[in-house]
């Protein structure tokens, strides 16, 4: 009986021991939980932001799938559904929110910046107009006899026909010797009239919108540094966010605390790292420390690549002369180019133009003197179009706008960069709150309710 007493005692202190180490083991699990808790709220900070990013620019355009009828619908949703990226097109996917609000992002460009950088003239006079006609002269005088010679044989070509070769080589020469000063008056009437005939709001909008990558080139050439701060600043405020809630989930024990505390860390910190990117605009102290917008501080940084992506991208002298031409007031450019060459082309007619009237009679020298002026305008307008040129030409607008940037109030500065985005920066904060939420379970699968297990 003795030994079999002995062997219940030794089986109860086993079980005893047991029953410690199990305590013990479960006491160590509730604080590798406690302890991972705001280690987990780090990583899901961190996620939050570098996916955030990846939703504000990426993709440059839609993928998804056309709805028919979505359009229509979307119209009867309330607002912020409405400007969800594939609502707007009509379809079920999605559009990084920047290239989306492309055109967006150039009209408030233009109203905040661009407008206030310079006026059309301001950018013309930049792009120096005696440059822009002695490369005018340069590219369209081997082209004057080929030019005469068209414009005659279909205005008169009985006449030129019978025309001495000697004849015709003068008229060639005294439409060479006359181009400098037909140039000059084109790039004259077009600088004087630069404010009626560019508008820079609809070219900056048309550019942008055809060309949504530019946009994203703009803001993550001008900020990069702040978006690589604001997704490392992400595991910072979420680890500091997890410290209450691992106390809070080891008090209360309640399955559902960590997912609902989660929505909370992933909207603030979204909500944090977007405020210390943009936000103060100016220096301020809070509790003795000074804080200043993250972006707002290289304002002179930024300016220069700012100014290099608008010279270089958006308002060059090719696109101007596209503007000019095929833009919506592309007849008007004509017609006044057409007028004013006029009576240039008259002058260059000299002496004999009385003559030059009896012997082709008025209607065929109106009708030379027409097909000399709408030749001209197309061929003179035709070296704002070359890339080359517009290139070189680029130097002087980018100091302007680099100059006019860095001289912009700090207000206007930030507006430039996020009133584009910020009506939907709601979407990065929900995308933040679902994140924290799936976070939350996630851990809840892995160590249970307060780290008790499953």
């Amino acid at each position: 009986m003795k030994a079999v007493g002995a062997t219940f005692e030794q089986i109860e202190h086993y079980l005893g021991d047991v029953d410690w180490t199990l305590s013990n083991l479960d006491s160590a699990r509730d604080w590798i939980a406690f302890a991972s808790i705001p280690l987990f709220t780090g990583v899901v900070g961190w996620l939050i932001n570098w996916s955030g990013l990846i939703m504000l620019f990426y993709p440059i355009h839609f993928h998804g799938a056309r709805i028919k009828g979505m359009a229509e619908l979307a119209r009867v949703l309330p607002r912020k559904i409405q400007e969800v990226p594939g609502f707007l097109q009509g379809g079920l996917g999605w559009q990084g929110i920047v290239p989306a609000r492309a055109a967006k992002m150039g009209s408030i460009a233009v109203d905040k910046a661009i407008a206030k950088l310079g006026t059309p003239a301001e950018f013309y006079q930049q792009l120096e107009p005696e440059k822009i006609g002695e490369h005018i002269v340069t590219m369209f005088a081997p082209e004057i006899p080929a030019l005469v010679d068209d414009v005659m044989r279909q205005a008169s070509p009985s006449t030129w026909r019978d025309l001495p070769e000697p004849a015709k080589r003068a008229v060639v020469a005294r439409v060479q010797a006359q181009l400098p000063a037909v140039v000059h008056t084109i790039t004259q009437e077009i600088g004087e009239h630069i404010d009626q005939l560019l508008d820079p709001k609809i070219m900056v909008i048309e550019h942008f919108r055809a060309n949504p990558e530019l946009v994203v080139k703009v803001f993550k050439d001008i900020g990069q540094k702040e978006l690589n701060t604001m997704v490392n600043i992400g595991f910072v405020f979420g680890f500091l966010f997890g410290i209450p809630v691992a106390f809070l989930d080891h008090w209360f024990h309640q399955w559902w605390l960590l997912p609902v505390l989660g929505i909370g860390v992933g909207w603030a910190t979204n909500l944090l790292g977007m405020w210390l990117i943009f936000e103060p605009v100016e220096p301020t102290r809070y509790f003795g420390i000074r804080f200043h917008g993250l972006f707002l501080r290289r304002q002179n940084e930024a300016a220069e690549v700012y100014a290099r992506i608008i010279a270089d991208d958006v308002i060059t002298l090719e696109r101007i002369g596209d503007f000019l031409v095929d833009g919506p007031r592309g007849d008007r450019t004509r017609a006044m180019l057409i007028a004013a060459l006029g009576p240039a082309i008259d002058r260059a007619a000299g002496l004999g133009r009385g003559a030059a009237r009896v012997a082709l009679g008025a209607r065929s020298y109106d009708a030379i003197k027409s097909g000399f002026a709408l030749e001209a305008v197309d061929r003179t307008l035709m070296p704002f179009r070359d890339e080359a040129f517009s290139r070189q030409q680029s130097g002087k607008i980018r100091t302007l706008i680099a100059q006019r940037t860095k001289e912009l109030a700090p207000r206007d500065f930030v507006e430039m960069m996020r009133s584009a985005i910020k009506e939907d920066e709601w979407m990065l904060y929900a995308h933040g709150a679902i994140m924290g939420v799936v976070g939350g379970f996630i851990h809840l699968s892995i160590f249970g309710v307060g780290g008790g297990g499953r």
